[in-house]
């Protein structure tokens, strides 16, 4: 033994099966693919029974298309705030949100447009629109040239999001401040872009013009207007078309709503689930140090650290209220292993360690020391890589494999470049850690002699 007996806890048979899969899939990849020497199998176990998932370039979470579904799913979302606050705190910020969830479902207005744009530009008479956009279904219309013309957040006021309609009076030719507002519309609200021009140059160049300078989504939604009050009513044509269906207007408002709701909680959730995480990343990394330090061959590292890293992910999961398939688990502990050695993780962490030499003169030179704390770096850097998938795909049970092997070391090498961001907590941990380990081998001496 490199040093004091290891004390590790009973596990039940199901969590032992559930990681076996991690188990072999690691020694596959030592063994018949990387072709590591012994000396490095402690570090590279460290990350072999993780169940990792990449971070995709946008959510893999699909969200519900319907007001049901988003109901059920907020509701869902509220169930987990009870698994996670305390009690007296969730009792009083559980009927806050049920409210607020309450008064998005009973919302019973009339369709509403509003015509919209920045400070300083006169827009057509609200007459002028109110005949333009006469129809049998009633409608709530406002004016307002009220987004600022510089501002940090550049952030859509809220009253904004809840209009069925939009439409966006843009005087030619367009400003930087005109573009940053047009992409702040949300894509499922219903807009339209109102240009108007004094330049009587020929439209279709001035169309083509406008139209590379605009994101895509807004290609077929400009219309011309060249101020004539008669005209107006022509140019709006399509805009009153879509007012002609109030009944899916109103929906997906509701619909666009209960999302932004949603992700208000999520961000909430998101913030409790972290502080829970850190105190199982923390106990895990120096669960699988003292595995490594003590084992006596890596064979034994590799079981240890496999088992320990695969709680780990188990516990993460019931904090995420994540179903993982234990079934996935052989291919997605192969990219880790890949992307983790590809991206230099557990190079950086020993070198860095090696700077840090002076913090515990002769034993920090042991190089039991050395593999138990790069795999104790490793599995803290594993482990924030799986919680940010978790975050972005919360509600996802089958991961993209095939996302994953392009995309494992992009969030590799993000979740390490975190990490070391906190590297010099991380370092004092590793001191603390260090002196335990003194202190428990010459206690062991002592009984020895």
């Amino acid at each position: 033994m490199k040093g004091s007996s290891l004390k590790i806890p009973s596990l039940p048979v199901g969590k032992v099966g559930f990681v076996l899969g991690s188990v072999i899939a690691g020694q596959w990849v030592v063994n018949d693919l990387v072709h590591i020497p012994s000396g490095g199998l402690a570090v590279l176990a460290a990350g072999a029974g993780v169940w990792f998932l990449s971070k995709p370039a946008k959510s893999l979470f699909t969200p519900p298309q319907s007001v049901k579904g988003w109901v059920k799913r907020c509701n869902e979302v509220l169930k987990q705030f009870e698994s996670l606050e305390n009690t007296d705190e969730h009792l009083k910020k559980s009927s806050e949100r049920s409210s607020a969830l309450q008064k998005l479902l009973s919302r019973n207005t009339d369709q509403s447009l509003t015509l919209l744009s920045t400070k300083g530009i006169n827009l057509p008479k609200k007459s002028d629109l109110q005949e333009a956009f006469k129809c049998s279904y009633p409608l709530n219309l406002a004016c307002s040239s009220s987004l600022p013309l510089n501002n940090q957040s550049w952030e859509l006021p809220n009253e904004i999001f809840e209009q069925d309609i939009i439409v966006y009076y843009l005087p030619l030719p367009l400003r930087a401040v005109d573009l940053l507002w047009l992409k702040k519309i949300p894509k499922d609200l219903p807009s339209w872009i109102m240009a108007s021009s004094q330049d009587n140059s020929d439209w279709c160049d001035q169309l083509k013009e406008l139209q590379s300078q605009l994101p895509e989504r807004w290609e077929n939604k400009i219309l011309k207007w060249d101020k004539n009050t008669d005209e107006i009513k022509n140019v709006l044509t399509p805009v009153r078309r879509c007012l002609d269906q109030p009944k899916k207007n109103i929906d997906i408002t509701r619909q666009r709503l209960l999302a932004r709701l949603h992700c208000s909680w999520q961000s909430d959730l998101e913030n409790l689930r972290r502080q829970k995480f850190r105190v199982i990343q923390n106990r895990s990394q120096w669960i699988v140090a003292g595995a490594v330090f003590a084992s006596p061959v890596p064979s034994t590292d590799l079981l240890s650290v496999a088992v320990v890293n695969g709680l780990m992910i188990q516990e993460m999961g019931s904090i995420w209220s994540c179903n993982l398939k234990p079934d996935l688990l052989n291919a997605v502990a192969r990219q880790l292993a890949m992307a983790a050695l590809a991206q230099g993780v557990v190079e950086w962490s020993g070198q860095a360690l090696l700077g840090m030499a002076k913090l515990h003169g002769g034993t920090w030179l042991a190089a039991g020391t050395m593999q138990a704390l790069s795999a104790a770096y490793l599995t803290r850097v594993v482990g924030t890589s799986m919680a940010d998938w978790m975050a972005l795909n919360n509600g996802v049970s089958k991961p993209d494999l095939e996302l994953l092997k392009l995309q494992a070391p992009s969030l590799i090498a993000e979740a390490a470049e975190k990490e070391k961001v906190d590297w010099s907590s991380f370092v004092v941990q590793s001191k603390k850690w260090i002196n335990n380990q003194v202190k428990e081998g010459n206690k062991v001496q002592a009984q020895l002699g």
